[in-house]
């Protein structure tokens, strides 16, 4: 008889767990959740207590079988799954299916997966902590709570098949507010003055650049402003340089490693969680979902080994960092290297990355502050009550940046020490210019979120925690609510006036601005359903009501409410929502938005939600059928423009002729084609029907033309019988035979079929 199972959750931690414990030891895996929802109606019994209806799902049947059989089996079982609320949960669930009693269950943590960690943890074992599981449940049932009664609603008051969420309806409101800041924004042109100056007195005749602190709104102003200059004297009001410390940031939480491994390697959310469970099951990092910035005494005494063997001793400051994030859930340690020596791993590419960022930013956040010196000049110009200012930062000791930098929205990879360097100046002292340049800038929409952005917007309201992150944006982009889009720079002229003597020079230039990779923009059909959430189930959609869930679920976990009562205080005015909003029947105006007039046809130009998505239309005399279009990607209802819409209409488009047919551009059931005649062709994925070439288009047909070509030559014949022939098609290699096909095993060569394996395979084949 075996001694002990233990149960984790994943293959990967199980095979790693298992090479630390003895013969004595089995170690399986529950592929995660083993019971979940009902998922026959709503699963909940809400006149019982909200009482739960949990079931296990067909795929993992087995799994709990097997798990079953060997718990009979063995003497004491171990349950060693993640130390979050899903694993709490996912622990219970264990301890519930496989007739394990909760109060004696052995239930050990670890927020690492190392041989003193797991040893310590079966020395120390706990039980299920059912105030953990209480939180989870309290989330689960909750949001299968909204899910299941707004749903049906949306159905019957926006579309069919739509769905909602308590956090993805919110994060959609969020990406919604900023699409409409940007549709309503109007950019406006302005003059930003800079000037080149030099002392006459210093020997090194050290240039530097200096802003003026007004901005002009016209040409006109910022020509007068130069104007002024050539008369006016420069003077060195002040000039300040103080001493300046710039600390490391923090080790990583769930939420900056997201952020960082955005900005600097682009990758998305659950692709970062998807590498870093990688690295945590193979026992190289600590625990992944965290937002604790706490380091064990160890690790940071580790750290100062590293530091001191790198970079010597004058390196080293230890550093306790306390957490500022709301309702901070979990009590482990930040993400961390779990052996801080292990400089780099074995591994995917990827892998390497992310595990080196990791260790960077583990080991600088124990390193000593960078010592600057941030310079200051004020520049007094005679006549004038604005100011020129110079700001430039000398790195006097590197500290951290010696070892990592960290990113910033704006410029993802700048590092410290690349300001300005400026001459010592004395207060009084006289400055000549070189040039003073007026330039023609513009101001600029705020910024669509990205991935990382938006799990920052989202924890600085205290909405999700670290576990709900990853699967938040996923669910909003797999709904159709939310798409990453990539936009293309636009190019625009700006003007540059520039003094140098007693002559100003234009010159116009251009630039090319607005670019985007990887940004979340709404659908149309995500602010539809964000704006009828808003109207109808207003307290849902407010930021502060739902992190103020959030900050009910960890009374739960902590002990300090039953979950019962706060679904019980939740659910009562909610359904009255609920029965309010099935009663009122939604404006259809609010989802029509009429652009104007076509003026070849006189008809109104609407734009709306139809059948197929997004779409316009022109609305025609009384007896005549309207005219439809579908929008473009990247298009939204509530920002096209007129010309945007009547540009729609120009499909089916004639680009020229073939053999005396037309070559037509369109757009049908299945896409965007090219026809000729009778002969259809799809567009390719990089063509847009609207701006399609003759060249490429012939190009398109007679790449089909050569592909139907190759498929209709036979791969093989038989001299045996002409009308056996093996052919290529969509799905592969077949056998023709007078008027029927016959599918060819998997592992054949149609070269090296012979005719008696093909009579063969006719024979034998199904009718």
């Amino acid at each position: 008889m075996q001694e002990n199972l233990v149960i984790v959750e994943s293959p990967a931690k199980a095979k790693t767990i298992e090479k630390f414990l003895g013969k004595d030891f089995v170690v399986k895996s529950s592929f995660g959740h083993i019971r979940d929802l009902s998922k026959k109606e709503l699963g909940i019994n809400i006149a019982d207590g909200f009482k739960p209806t949990y079931e296990i799902p067909t795929d993992k049947k087995k799994v709990v079988d097997e798990l079953s059989k060997l718990s009979k089996q063995v003497k004491t079982v171990w349950l060693a799954s993640d130390e979050d609320r899903e694993g709490e949960a996912i622990a219970w669930h264990l301890t519930e299916v496989l007739g394990l009693p909760v109060e004696q269950t052995k239930r050990i943590v670890f927020h690492e997966i190392t041989k003193n960690a797991i040893l310590h943890a079966i020395e120390t074992p706990r039980t299920v902590d059912m105030n953990l599981v209480n939180a989870q449940q309290a989330r689960r049932v909750l949001d299968r709570l909204v899910g299941f009664e707004l749903s049906p609603i949306l159905w019957k008051k926006v579309r069919p098949a739509l769905s909602a969420g308590r956090v993805q309806s919110v994060a959609v409101r969020l990406i919604v507010e900023r699409e409409r800041e940007i549709i309503n924004f109007k950019s406006v042109p302005y003059y930003r003055v800079v000037a080149q100056f030099y002392a006459p007195d210093d020997e090194t005749k050290t240039i530097f650049k200096a802003e003026y602190s007004q901005k002009f709104a016209t040409r006109e102003e910022a020509e007068a402003m130069l104007e002024r200059c050539k008369t006016a004297d420069f003077t060195v009001e002040k000039s300040e340089c103080k001493p300046v410390k710039r600390y490391p940031a923090p080790p990583f939480t769930t939420s900056t490693l997201q952020q960082e491994a955005g900005r600097k390697f682009g990758m998305s959310v659950s692709q970062t969680m998807s590498v870093a469970q990688k690295l945590y099951e193979q026992g190289l990092i600590t625990y992944m979902r965290t937002d604790s910035v706490n380091l064990s005494s160890l690790a940071i005494a580790k750290c100062k080994e590293e530091i001191t063997s790198l970079f010597g001793a004058a390196y080293s400051a230890a550093h306790n960092y306390t957490t500022k994030s709301k309702g901070a859930q979990e009590a482990h340690e930040a993400i961390r290297p779990s052996y801080i020596d292990r400089r780099t791993i074995e591994g995917t590419a990827i892998e390497k990355r992310l595990y080196e960022l990791i260790w960077k930013r583990t080991v600088a956040s124990q390193m000593v502050a960078a010592d600057i010196d941030r310079t200051v000049i004020t520049i007094k110009m005679s006549g004038s009550t604005d100011r020129f200012t110079a700001s430039g930062e000398t790195l006097r000791f590197d500290g951290f940046l010696r070892l990592y930098s960290e990113s910033n929205e704006e410029e993802q990879n700048g590092d410290a020490g690349e300001s300005s360097v400026l001459p010592a100046l004395a207060n009084g002292q006289a400055l000549a210019y070189t040039a003073i340049t007026a330039t023609e800038r513009f101001s600029a929409p705020p910024m669509r979120y990205n991935e990382a952005s938006l799990v920052k917007r989202l924890e600085e309201l205290g909405i999700g925690r670290p576990s709900t992150y990853a699967p938040t944006i996923s669910t909003i982009i797999t709904r159709g609510y939310v798409e990453k889009t990539n936009r293309p720079a636009q190019k625009r002229n700006y003007l540059q006036l520039t003094l140098r003597g007693n002559a100003v020079a234009d010159k116009v230039m251009s630039e090319n601005y607005g670019a985007e990779k990887n940004r979340l923009a709404p659908t149309d059909i995500g602010m539809v359903v964000n704006d009828y959430l808003e109207t109808q189930f207003c307290s849902i959609m407010d930021y502060n009501f739902t992190a103020n869930v959030e900050k009910e679920f960890d009374r739960i976990a902590d002990g300090r409410l039953t979950w019962t009562k706060m679904i019980g205080d939740f659910y009562a005015p909610f359904h009255e929502l609920v029965d309010k909003a099935i009663e009122t029947q939604p404006l259809k105006t609010a989802q029509v938005r009429v652009l104007g007039t076509d003026h070849v046809s006189g008809g109104t130009v609407k734009a709306r939600i139809g059948r197929y998505g997004p779409m316009v239309e022109i609305e025609v005399k009384e007896g005549e059928k309207p005219r439809y279009a579908s929008l473009k990607r990247g298009q939204l209802i509530e920002a096209i423009t007129l010309d945007e819409a009547l540009e729609l209409f120009a499909l089916p488009r004639t680009v020229g002729k073939l053999d005396g047919e037309d070559v037509v551009i369109g757009i049908g059931k299945f896409g965007a084609y090219v026809r000729v005649g009778k002969t259809f062709a799809s567009l390719g994925k990089g063509d847009d029907p609207y701006t399609v070439s003759y060249d490429r288009a012939v190009e398109i047909l007679a790449a089909q033309k050569q592909q139907q070509e190759l498929a209709s030559k036979p791969l093989k014949t038989f001299a045996e019988d002409k009308d056996l022939l093996i052919k290529n098609g969509r799905y592969g290699a077949y056998i023709a035979y007078k008027g029927k096909n016959y599918r060819l095993p998997k592992n054949e060569k149609p070269q090296e079929v012979t005719y008696d394996e093909c009579k063969r395979i006719i024979s034998t084949s199904k009718k």
